[in-house]
C-alpha cells in the first residue's frame, strides 16, 4: 500500500523560491520569516538551477552581522549540484534516500520544473498515516 503512495501526495506545493540574482541577505530574511532551512533557486521559467540552504548562508550572515560586509547574490552561494525526485517517486524510495543521504529536503520536479518539495517531515506524515 505505502509503495503506491507518491511524493506528489505529500509534498509541499506552496514554496518559497529564490532567483540567482536575488540579494542573499534578502533570501536569508525570507528563510527566517518562513521558518524554513532552505529553498529552491529557479530561473524565469521555473526550472531548477540550485538550492540555497542555511548552511550555504551561514558565513554570509556571520560576515554581514559581525563585519558589516554586504552579502552578494544568491547565485554566488547556492549549491548547483542538487539531488531531486520526480512527483511520481514512491515515498518508500524517498524515505531510503533520507536514511542514506544528508539532505533534509528534495525539490520535486515534473518536466524539469519545480512543482514542490518533499521533506523528512512530509515522509514521516506519509509513514504515520499507516499506524
Amino acid at each position: 500500500m505505502l509503495k503506491s503512495i507518491a511524493v506528489k501526495d505529500y509534498m509541499s506545493a506552496n514554496l518559497v523560491t529564490f532567483t540567482a540574482d536575488m540579494d542573499v541577505l534578502t533570501a536569508i530574511h525570507k528563510l527566517l520569516e518562513n521558518g524554513i532551512s532552505g529553498a529552491p533557486v529557479v530561473d524565469e521559467h521555473g526550472t531548477l538551477i540550485g538550492m540555497l540552504s542555511e548552511r550555504d548562508c551561514l558565513q554570509v550572515a556571520l560576515d554581514a552581522g559581525y563585519n558589516g560586509e554586504p552579502g552578494g547574490k544568491v547565485g554566488e552561494y547556492m549549491n548547483r549540484s542538487v539531488s531531486t525526485v520526480h512527483a511520481e517517486t514512491s515515498i518508500i524510495e524517498v524515505a531510503r534516500m533520507f536514511v542514506n543521504g544528508r539532505y533534509r529536503r528534495y525539490p520535486v520536479l515534473e518536466e524539469n520544473r519545480v512543482v514542490g518539495q518533499i521533506s523528512r517531515r512530509d515522509v514521516f506524515k506519509a509513514l504515520g498515516a499507516l499506524w
